[in-house]
Formats: C-alpha cells, sequence, structure tokens
C-alpha cells in the first residue's frame, strides 16, 4: 500500500518594515533616490576645419609646401631620406626667396652644420653642394666672423672622426671656406696643418684612393698659397685673429707677427717630412706603372707644390731672423726644436733631390714624358731657391745646373707642338732663381746659363709672362743689391751680355707699342732703375746713354714731308708716361734730337695735360742738373710754344669757325707759365732776352694762331724790362706785328651784352692784350708807330697793311676792333697815360673814320654804316675825355 504523503506546512506571512538587500564585493553602489542628478547633456555644434596653407599665408615654402623652420627641422630628422629631402627643399626655397638667407642666415648655418658629419655620403654631399653654391655666396657681402666661427667648430669635429669619408668631407668644407673667405687659415693655423699633418701619416689612401688624397692635398696646397713668402712682405698672420692667440702673446711679450711665425714654422717643420715620405712612397709605384695617370700625377704635384711653398716661407724666415736680431728664432723655439737653418733643410731634402731626375723606367707617350719634365722642374725649383741653405755637393749641384741649362736651350721637354708656349709655361717659375744660382757657380757654368738665358731672353714674345720674368731677372742681375753685383763687368764674356740686354730694351718698347701697357711699364722701370744706378757703373752708364738714339721713336719721329709720326709713348697710360719721363732725367747729357722727338709727342692733341706739365718739370731739373745744354732748352721751350695748337673752344675764338672742342686753352696756359719759371732760372734775363727775340719774332712773323703768339709775347715781356731792351730791329719787327694781333684778339673777344658772361670776355680780352700793352708801355716809339699804322688802317688804301691779320678782313670790323682795344686802355686806370701820349694820333684816327663815314665813293651796307657810325661816337667821346684830361673812371 502506497505510503501517502504528508502535507507541507505552508509559511506564515509576516510584514517587514526595510528590505534588505545584499551588496556584492567591489560593486559600485547605486546612487540613492533622492540623490539631484547634475550631469549636463547637450548636442555638439559641428564647424568647417581651418586650411592649414592659411597658417603659412605670406611665408615662404618649398614646392611640397614646408617653411623654413620646418625643413631646418626636418633636417635632422632620424629617417635618411627625410633628410635628403629636406636639405633639397631648402636649397629649392633659398634659391626661390633669397630674403630668407639674408634674413636668418645664422640659424640656418648653425642647424646645418651638424650634417657635415652625417652618416649617409648622399647627405654630406648635398649639404656641400648647398654651402658652396647658395649659402656661402650669400654671405660674401656680410660680416664672414661669424659665419666661419659656427662652421669651424664642427669642421674640426669632423677631422677627427673615424670614417675616413667624413674626415674628407670635413677637409672639402675646410678648403671651401678658404676659397671664399683666405683670413680662415690664419685664423685656425696650427689645428689645420696639424690636422693635414695627420691624415697624410696615416697612410689611409691606397692606389684606389688617389681621387681622395689629390683633394686633401689641392686644399694644402691652396693653405700654403696665403703664406707671406715673399721677401719684405711678411706680414702678422694674427691680425685678423681674435682674441684667442692674445693671451699667449702679452705672456711671451713678443710682437703678434713674430708668434704668428713661430705657430707656423713649428708646424710646417713637423708637416714636411710627412710630405717627403709621401712623395717618395708615390715614386715607386709611379714609375713602374706602364701610363702615368692623371690622378696619380696631381697628387705628387700637389705635393711637390706643398714642399716648395713650405721651403718658401721657410728659408724667408731664416733670412728674416737674420736681419732681425731681437727676436732669434733658436730662443723661442723651445728644447724639443732643433735649430732651424742649413741642417734641417739640407737632411730633409736630400732624400727628395736622389730620387732627382725622375725618368720612368717604361717607354711612355709624349703626354706622360711632359707630366715628368713638370715634376722635374717643380723639384729644381725647391733645389734652386734652397741652394744656399744646404750647400749641395758638386754631384748634386751639377746635375741640377745641367737640368737647368738643357731646360734654358730648349733640349729637354715637349719638342712637339709649339716649343715657346710650352717654355713660358714652366721656365716661368725658375727664371727668378737664374741670377742667384749665377751669382753661386763657376764661371763655366755661368757662361753656359748665360748663354741659354739670352737665347730665351730673344726669341720669346715681347709680351709674354716669359720676357717679363726674364727683365725681372736681367734686373737683378744688372742692378747691384747690397754692394754686390751678380756679374763682373770686367769680364768680356760676361760684359758682351749686359750690353746685349740693355740694347734690346729700347727694340722692346717699340715691338709692344700701346698695346700691352703692363708689359711697357716693366720695360720703362727697368730703364729709369738703369739710369738711376748707371753712375756707379760705367759700363752701363755707357750703353744707357746710347739708348736715347734707339728711345726717339719711342716719342715721336718727323717724316720726309715734315709731318709728325707719334710713337708709342703718347697713348701709353699716364703711370708708364710718368715712369718714362722721370726716366729723362738720369741722362747724363740729353741730345738735341731726343728733345726734338719729346718736343714733338707734346704736340700730340690727346696728350695728358699733367703729363705735358711733368715733361717740362723734368726737363728743367735735367737742365739745372746740367744734363741740357742752354741752347737746347731754349729751343725746346719755344718749339712747345709756337707749335702747340689749342682747341679753345669758347674761351677765345667762336664754335662756329672752329666747331665745338673741349678747351685745352687752360693747359697752354699753365706750358706757358711755367716757361717763364724755367727761364727765370736760367740766370741773366738780358742775356736771355737777347739770345731769345730774334728767334721769337722769327716764329710770330710765321703767323701761328693767337694762343702761341700771345705765349711768345708773354716771354718777351717776361724777360724784357722798361724802358724796352728789345733791338730796333726787334721793334720793326713787332711792329708790323702786334697791330694785327691786337685787332684780331678783339675781333674774336666780341663784348656780349649779358651780364653773366661779360666778365669772362674782358678777362678773357685783358689776358690775350696785356703782353701788347706792356710791350707798348716800355717802347714810346713802338706805340707811336702802332697809332700810326691805326691810321692806315682806317684809310681807304689799307690792303696792305691787312695781310698780318687773320680773322679781321673786313673794313668794319677792323674799325670796331681799334675802337674796343682804345676803350680798354681807357677803362684800365693803370694804361690811360698811353692815351693821353697820343691825343694827335687817336684824334687823327677819329678824322679819318668820319672821312669814311661821309664819303660818297666807298659802298658800304646799312648795317656797317650804322655800326661804323657808333664807333665813330664811342671814339668822339673817349677823344673828348683825353683832350680835356679827363682820364680818371
Amino acid at each position: 500500500m502506497v505510503r501517502s504523503k504528508a502535507p507541507t506546512k505552508k509559511q506564515q506571512k509576516r510584514g517587514v518594515d526595510f528590505k534588505k538587500i545584499k551588496r556584492k564585493i567591489g560593486r559600485k553602489l547605486p546612487p540613492p533616490k533622492n540623490a539631484t542628478n547634475t550631469e549636463i547633456k547637450s548636442k555638439a555644434i559641428v564647424l568647417p576645419e581651418q586650411s592649414v596653407a592659411s597658417d603659412k599665408l605670406g611665408l615662404a615654402v618649398s614646392r611640397k609646401g614646408l617653411t623654413l623652420k620646418e625643413l631646418l627641422q626636418q633636417s635632422s630628422h632620424h629617417n635618411t631620406k627625410v633628410r635628403r629631402d629636406a636639405l633639397t627643399g631648402i636649397k629649392e626655397l633659398l634659391l626661390k626667396n633669397p630674403a630668407e638667407l639674408r634674413l636668418y642666415k645664422l640659424a640656418i648655418i648653425e642647424k646645418l652644420r651638424e650634417r657635415i658629419s652625417d652618416e649617409d655620403k648622399v647627405v654630406r654631399e648635398t649639404i656641400f653642394q648647398l654651402f658652396k653654391s647658395v649659402i656661402i655666396p650669400g654671405c660674401k657681402e656680410d660680416n664672414q666672423g661669424p659665419s666661419v666661427s659656427l662652421m669651424m667648430a664642427y669642421i674640426f669635429n669632423a677631422m677627427t672622426h673615424l670614417a675616413i669619408d667624413v674626415r674628407l668631407m670635413a677637409f672639402k668644407f675646410f678648403d671651401l671656406l678658404v676659397q671664399q673667405f683666405p683670413s680662415s687659415f690664419s685664423l685656425y693655423t696650427e689645428k689645420i696643418l696639424q690636422n693635414y699633418k695627420d691624415i697624410l701619416r696615416r697612410n689611409q689612401f691606397n692606389l684606389e684612393d688617389k681621387g681622395k688624397l689629390k683633394s686633401v692635398l689641392a686644399g694644402l696646397v691652396r693653405c700654403l698659397l696665403l703664406l707671406p713668402c715673399n721677401k719684405g712682405e711678411i706680414e702678422s698672420r694674427e691680425n685678423n685673429n681674435a682674441t684667442q692667440e692674445l693671451p699667449n702673446i702679452y705672456e711671451l711679450g713678443l710682437p703678434n707677427e713674430f708668434t704668428g711665425s713661430l705657430v707656423l714654422i713649428k708646424k710646417l717643420r713637423e708637416l714636411m717630412p710627412v710630405l717627403v715620405n709621401c712623395f717618395l712612397e708615390c715614386v715607386p709605384l709611379v714609375l713602374n706603372m706602364t701610363l702615368l695617370d692623371g690622378q696619380s700625377f696631381d697628387c705628387m704635384l700637389h705635393i711637390l707644390h706643398s714642399i716648395d711653398l713650405s721651403v718658401r716661407f721657410l728659408v724667408n724666415e731664416i733670412d728674416k731672423s737674420k736681419q732681425d736680431r731681437r727676436f732669434p728664432i733658436k730662443s723661442y723655439e723651445g728644447p724639443d726644436m732643433t735649430m732651424l737653418g742649413q741642417e734641417f733643410i739640407s737632411d730633409l731634402l736630400k732624400k727628395l733631390f736622389d730620387v732627382f731626375p725622375l725618368s720612368p723606367r717604361h717607354h711612355l707617350s709624349e703626354k706622360d714624358d711632359d707630366r715628368y719634365f713638370i715634376l722635374n722642374v717643380v723639384i729644381a725649383k725647391i733645389f734652386l731657391q734652397s741652394i744656399e741653405r744646404i750647400k749641395p755637393p758638386s754631384v748634386l749641384l751639377e746635375k741640377f745646373l745641367d737640368f737647368v741649362e738643357n731646360m734654358l736651350s730648349g733640349k729637354i721637354g715637349n719638342t712637339s707642338g709649339s716649343v715657346k708656349a710650352f717654355q713660358e709655361r714652366h721656365l716661368v717659375s725658375l727664371l727668378p732663381f737664374i741670377p742667384k744660382v749665377i751669382s753661386k757657380v763657376a764661371n763655366n757654368w755661368k757662361y753656359l746659363l748665360l748663354q741659354a738665358f739670352t737665347k730665351v731672353f730673344q726669341d720669346c714674345n715681347p709680351e709674354s709672362s716669359l720676357k717679363m720674368s726674364c727683365l725681372s731677372a736681367i734686373e737683378e742681375m744688372l742692378i747691384p743689391l747690397k754692394s754686390v753685383l751678380v756679374l763682373d763687368a770686367s769680364d768680356p764674356e760676361m760684359l758682351s751680355f749686359l750690353i746685349m740686354w740693355i740694347r734690346e730694351l729700347p727694340l722692346l718698347l717699340m715691338l709692344l707699342g700701346d698695346r700691352h701697357p703692363s708689359c711697357s711699364k716693366v720695360v720703362l722701370q727697368l730703364l729709369l732703375r738703369l739710369g738711376q744706378c748707371s753712375p756707379w757703373n760705367p759700363t752701363i752708364e755707357q750703353e744707357f746713354e746710347k739708348t736715347q738714339f734707339s728711345l726717339q721713336e719711342f716719342y715721336s719721329k718727323t717724316l720726309d714731308d715734315g709731318s709728325i709720326c707719334y710713337g708709342p709713348f703718347v697713348k701709353l697710360p699716364r703711370d708708364c708716361q710718368d715712369v718714362s719721363v722721370v726716366s729723362l732725367y738720369y741722362f747724363s747729357s740729353l741730345n738735341r734730337h731726343m728733345l726734338k722727338s719729346i718736343a714733338s709727342s707734346c704736340l700730340y692733341s690727346d696728350l695728358n695735360s699733367s703729363t705735358l706739365i711733368r715733361i717740362l718739370e723734368v726737363l728743367d731739373s735735367a737742365y739745372r742738373a746740367g744734363h741740357i745744354q742752354i741752347a737746347d732748352f731754349i729751343s725746346f721751350i719755344i718749339t712747345l710754344l709756337s707749335k702747340f695748337r689749342v682747341s679753345p673752344g669758347k674761351n677765345l675764338y667762336s664754335s662756329s669757325v672752329y666747331g665745338e672742342k673741349i678747351s685745352n686753352s687752360g693747359t697752354f696756359k699753365a706750358v706757358t707759365k711755367l716757361s717763364c719759371t724755367c727761364l727765370s732760372s736760367m740766370g741773366d734775363e738780358s742775356l736771355l732776352l737777347r739770345l731769345m727775340e730774334k728767334l721769337i719774332i722769327e716764329q710770330i712773323s710765321l703767323k701761328p694762331p693767337l694762343d702761341n703768339v700771345c705765349a711768345m709775347l708773354r716771354i718777351l715781356t717776361f724777360l724784357d724790362s722798361k724802358p724796352t731792351k728789345l733791338s730796333e730791329q726787334s721793334i720793326t719787327g713787332l711792329s708790323n706785328i702786334l697791330l694785327g694781333y691786337l685787332v684780331d684778339v678783339t675781333f674774336c673777344v666780341q663784348e656780349d651784352e649779358d651780364e653773366s658772361t661779360a666778365f669772362i670776355h674782358r678777362s678773357t680780352s685783358y689776358y690775350y692784350l696785356l703782353p701788347v700793352i706792356i710791350l707798348f708801355d716800355r717802347s714810346h716809339k713802338l706805340l707811336k708807330v702802332a697809332f700810326k699804322m691805326m691810321e692806315s688802317l682806317i684809310a681807304e688804301n689799307a690792303s696792305s697793311t691787312c695781310n698780318s691779320m687773320q680773322y679781321a678782313k673786313d673794313r668794319s670790323s677792323r674799325i670796331k676792333a681799334i675802337v674796343s682795344f682804345l676803350s680798354l686802355l681807357y677803362k684800365d686806370a693803370k694804361f690811360q697815360h698811353l692815351l693821353s701820349s697820343c691825343k694827335a694820333e687817336i684824334e687823327s684816327i677819329l678824322q679819318n673814320m668820319l672821312l669814311l663815314e661821309s664819303s660818297e665813293y666807298i659802298t658800304m651796307t646799312i648795317p656797317e654804316r650804322n655800326m661804323i657810325q657808333g664807333a665813330c661816337d664811342q671814339l668822339r667821346i673817349l677823344t673828348s675825355a683825353v683832350g680835356n684830361g679827363n682820364l680818371t673812371n
């Protein structure tokens, strides 16, 4: 039987006051039911975004829209491609907007200098080209100091980089700075030479790296070319330096110049052995080559040039230290530096000279032979400039002398093509050492070298640099330096060369003409130096005097028909003319043919006025020194004053007659005044007058232009005195000349009603008529004759009197000119007494004019008759004043 379930008990419901809520741990409690909701809800307002381009409005941007600031920031990006693109963009932006470089130059350099030692080769090359083509050219006009100093710290840092390519780029950057700012080398000399020494000494270049070695050596040569290597030209190497070196200078108590030289000496002595070893390492490799490639040749040539420049500086420093005993180099070198002198240079260069001459072991092309020849020339140059220091053994000396003699004779070198061009290109570097070599070698070598040298001098082109170098060497051999003669004039063989050189100089001047003034100046300066030193050498003096005959055509030449053919002198520049003129003083006896040639050259219309004055001054000095005869100098002055042609323009003649020309009357007036000064130094003026009066009157009677007549009349009045000392014959000759002269002058200088120009006309008239008035004042007879001739000039039968006139040909013009002259005397109180002494003559002149006016037989136009009537009225007033004695204005 199934057991029935027990009935479940029903739970009793009870009431609950608060419901208990179970909370899980970690859950946030809900807010209470009575909490205030503080949440704010709103809808978003959507606005269109602004364009990024609007922020760059007005700013310079690149092709990709980047500003300079953004590009500079990207130039240091970690990504290589970004850096490359940034540098390209900067170049593009700066080329398109040059103002950006001017405004932000220092900021650009400060940021981009970091890329000098960049790891990427393309970035380094790009930054180099950017500086080379854009940034540095844009800095040339500004202050260079800040730009250079900003870059140098990073360049020096790159020079010590572990990567060889980075170091090479650093040297390229510095070479770029030196090319644009040469002072960069003097500011950092010590560090730069030290870095060059380090990179060359570590043998980091293989045969495949000759291109890299070449770039380094080329930069070194460029730096060494900035050394003050010429004697007498040693200047301070630290003048442009900032205050970095000043404390050391003050501590030593030495001049800035000397301290800079010591730094150079020390570093060059450390650098030279490295260069010599570097060259010697290249020699066996190159000699074994079947072909001398261009890069190997360039590397060896740069090394030799570097050695050459260093030796030149050191040799000059030795000479300088010997001259200045106050600061001997030895005293400040320190314990680690050996004495700078013969031992150092001799020991160092001995290895170099042992491989001379370089000769390949294989037969090479003519081009390669020429390259070896060039290398041998540079080695020979190093030897010749150090010959006084090394005291070479005879075997070594013979080897180099033989090379030089063969080179001068053209026995070695390029024999195909233009031999002269090849010699000129390479001989120029050796010729400056020829005088020194000749002074040191035996007589047999002297003759051989001089013979070869003379052949080169005679055969080369007149305007070539080789000819100029020959002239410089000749000057050194002819002109004694410190009383030491290179050539012994007592030796007949040596004397023949000396004579040959001097006689070539005038011929060379004619060959040069006026087309090569710089070359002509070199020749003229040599002639001047010969003249200055000739008193101490009879042979030079004798040959110098003989050059007068050859030099005549250099100034001018008179042809058979009497015309003048002007020489090169008149068209050379002023500086060449000055040198030529000064050299005239040193001729102990200037002959009359030479003076005639010089006088003719003075007549050249376009000759500089200063040159003309200078010629007269130098000749006056030569006369006072006894180098010119008095008769010859007087003849020169008369020729100059009588034949000089004035183009007066508006000063005297009408421009309608003579055309518009630039007046040189002021020059001629200065020449006239200076001629009077020269004559005053000759002695007794009355004696000079006796010598010159006939010559002057003969020249005046030839009817030269009025300016020339005026000049010669002024010479007469300068030498004459009151009462006149002129002879009766001279007075008679002048009486036939003066009336025509004063009428022509008065006619040409017409009075102007314009008050602004009236004073100029009166002054001009007074200048030309003053010598006539002075002669009238000194000779009463001459005055009377002149007034009598005025009477006859107005008369009808006066045609014969008109022959002395050149311009006033018609009767009315002559009458007006005479009245104007008399009015000029009347207006000047100093000369009114001349009118008083000729009352009767003036009244006769008036009567003749009145008769002419009233004559019915003479045909005159109405303007002519009116002009004569006005002249009569003017003269009537003047006659009345003279008759009444009322002559005071």
